[in-house]
């Protein structure tokens, strides 16, 4: 029980004041009065300014409440390393056993894991979480058992007591990381891209190591070895070797005695793409659509465009000098034999041999489809004649034989059941609901795939493979129809810039695919076939475990399935004769960028009370009770602030001056005064 004396003013404060002043001044004049009386008046005024003060004798029933010590656990990954958790854990169970041991005090353990995702350790989000359920003016003292790697330190937390930090780890701890401080998203095809690297040795690494062993893979491929220097920015040039995504993977040997070797490795993901697409469009006889393709390509600014067209056959004569028809003379053989291979695709538009291009440059074009090009003809009448390009050196490689037949009649280009499964033709805008084309070249043999037809179920869009390179024909001349808007028109541009797209062997055009997305820890498989099934999917992780993934059809031709990753790191798919590789989450995940035990990190939040930090290595610290506001860390200890809180369980005021009493001293005092002063 505790009493003490509390006011509970009648009237407000400002008021009592100016009361008290009244009051004041009135015995001031009595006394420069000479007033015999002025005392007796003064202690009427005084029990009256009393009685307005409001006095009170309160009585309390109190109950001592319990100190409160927190004590936060690091259990996130770095804590696993080396010792750090025998430590934490041997540490922990003593300052649970003191704190225990202490009168009047509870203790609260929290427990701290990995964040979500990459977050890192977010032990300051726990603490303040454990702080808002816990009363204040309860709690003594906070023990941080961590290696002092926290990811959330400048969370700003209001501390009611001093925090120390209970640091684990080793003074001879060592680590050596891998570190890319430079990969660009996207790079060139072909083109070298500088990456930075950087290998640094942390803590307290052996002397006198200054060359590490880097090996680079790339897709999966087997690593080459490089000795590169430590503690330098290393400028490390690479070149993509194809289009699409390419990944990248660097590592380091585990060193002898070193912490970890999560952190010895970094993976990239970068895309490859070409830096300028050349394409050589060679016209024969001018016709309405001759602008289709010329439009189609000048409109994309990556696009180099070389355009061959004939305006003035051999053949014609009209007595014009020839010195008078061109200023210089157009460079066929440079072209067609010294620059072919330089092009990324030939458009061949209505062509046909009319003795400007001899068999020998066409046999060419030839073998720079066997090569890897890509050659694309549109057929128009001349292709069903007898100087159809057909009939030269390049028909052995394209996929079709023309009959010599021209229908001229209306018909709706239909995609085949074959080209609702292929990349190029799968949901064109529109749905079918297309305008109706007026002419179709007759071709028979088709070799490849079919993914167009027109009139009587007869081949009009044809793509094959012809050993290294791609071939496609086109047995019409009349898609301008679509961009013209002729009965609605049609999906012209995007067709053609997907058969142009895949003739260049873009990655996303691939008919035969397995590709695979990540976020987070989770995989999204994709599967792009022209079959009608796929077998299971095979993963095999970093540690080189397989399992096997069913795919779902979700659309015609496209299967996917979806896998959780169980750890970080590189992982390789198989199915088929397709494979990929994809990276799940950083190499080095936020724990392990840091691994060397450290207080730099809370020192602020722990200076602010004057806390401490003790290594675990030396000795587990003792408990001690320290004033608020004075040091509360030495050597080999740490205090707790007692707070000496309670509960108050009863209250009781008795009223100092009860009214009947004012009224009787006031009224006998005042009284008492007049009639002194009256004698006198």
């Amino acid at each position: 029980m505790t009493a003490t004396l509390v006011f509970d003013p009648l009237i407000p404060l400002p008021l009592l004041l100016v009361v008290v002043i009244v009051a004041l001044v009135g015995i001031i004049l009595a006394i420069l009065r000479g007033l015999n009386g002025w005392p007796l008046r003064a202690l009427a005024a005084l029990v009256v300014l009393g009685a307005l003060a409001g006095p009170s004798y309160q009585q309390e029933d109190r109950a001592p409440l319990n100190d409160i010590v927190l004590m936060v656990s690091d259990e996130s990954a770095s804590q696993k390393l080396g010792t750090r958790a025998n430590q934490t854990q041997t540490a922990a169970d003593t300052l649970a056993a003191a704190v225990v041991a202490r009168p009047n005090t509870e203790l609260r353990r929290i427990t701290v894991g990995d964040g979500e995702g990459d977050a890192g350790t977010e032990l300051m989000t726990a603490l303040a979480d454990a702080l808002a359920e816990e009363p204040s003016a309860r709690v003594a003292g906070i023990l941080a058992l961590t290696d002092g790697r926290v990811h959330d330190a400048d969370l700003p937390v209001d501390l009611p007591a001093p925090m120390h930090l209970i640091l684990s780890g080793q003074s001879s701890d060592w680590d050596r990381r891998l570190t890319v401080r430079n990969a660009p998203a996207f790079a060139i095809i072909g083109e070298p891209v500088t990456l930075t690297l950087r290998i640094d040795d942390l803590g307290a690494a052996p002397a006198g190591q200054e060359l590490a062993v880097l090996d680079i893979s790339i897709d999966g491929e087997p690593a080459q070895s490089f000795r590169v220097p430590i503690g330098q920015d290393l400028d490390l040039p690479v070149t993509l070797p194809h289009g699409g995504r390419n990944v990248i993977r660097f590592s380091l040997p585990q060193a002898e005695g070193e912490l970890t070797d999560r952190n010895n490795a970094a993976l990239i993901q970068m895309n490859g793409v070409r830096d300028r697409l050349r394409v050589l469009l060679v016209s024969g006889e001018p016709h309405p659509g001759g602008r289709t393709w010329r439009n189609l390509l000048k409109s994309d600014s990556s696009v180099d465009l070389v355009h061959f067209t004939i305006l003035r056959p051999p053949e014609k004569q009209d007595g014009v000098p020839v010195n008078e028809l061109s200023l210089i003379a157009f460079p066929t053989r440079e072209l067609f034999m010294d620059k072919i291979d330089d092009f990324d695709l030939i458009i061949f538009d209505r062509y046909k041999r009319r003795g400007i291009l001899p068999a020998l440059y066409l046999d060419n074009v030839a073998n720079y489809i066997r090569q890897g090009g890509a050659v694309l003809v549109a057929a128009g009448p001349d292709f069903a004649s007898a100087d159809s390009i057909f009939r030269s050196p390049l028909g052995s490689v394209l996929p079709a034989t023309p009959t010599a037949r021209v229908i001229e009649d209306p018909y709706l280009p239909q995609v085949t059941d074959l080209g609702k499964r292929h990349p190029v033709t799968v949901d064109l805008p529109g749905n079918g609901d297309w305008g109706r084309w007026l002419r179709q070249i007759d071709v028979a043999d088709p070799q490849g795939h079919v993914v167009m037809e027109g009139i009587d179920g007869r081949p009009l869009l044809v793509l094959n493979r012809v050993n290294e390179g791609r071939v496609a024909l086109l047995a019409s001349d009349h898609a301008w129809l679509w961009s013209r808007g002729y009965e609605g028109g049609g999906p012209q541009l995007e067709l053609l810039r997907r058969l142009a797209h895949w003739m260049m062997k873009e990655p996303e055009l691939e008919e035969e695919a397995l590709t695979a997305t990540a976020e987070g820890q989770n995989m999204r498989i994709l599967r792009r076939t022209l079959g009608e099934t796929v077998p299971p999917v095979t993963i095999t992780d970093p540690e080189g475990n397989s399992r096997e993934i069913t795919l779902t059809e979700t659309a015609p031709g496209t299967f996917e399935g979806s896998f959780q990753g169980p750890e970080i790191g590189l992982y390789r798919l198989a199915n088929g004769d397709q494979d990929a590789v994809i990276g799940l989450g950083p190499a080095a995940p936020r724990e392990f960028v840091e691994t060397i035990a450290s207080e730099e990190a809370l020192q602020p939040a722990i200076s602010a009370l004057r806390g401490g930090v003790a290594w675990i290595e030396d000795s587990v610290p003792r408990l001690r009770n320290v004033r608020a506001g004075r040091p509360a860390a030495g050597r080999g200890w740490v205090g707790l602030t007692p707070r000496g809180a309670y509960e108050t369980l009863d209250v009781r005021q008795t009223p100092i001056l009860p009214p009947w009493l004012v009224l009787v001293l006031a009224t006998v005092l005042i009284t008492a005064g007049w009639l002194r002063e009256g004698r006198r």
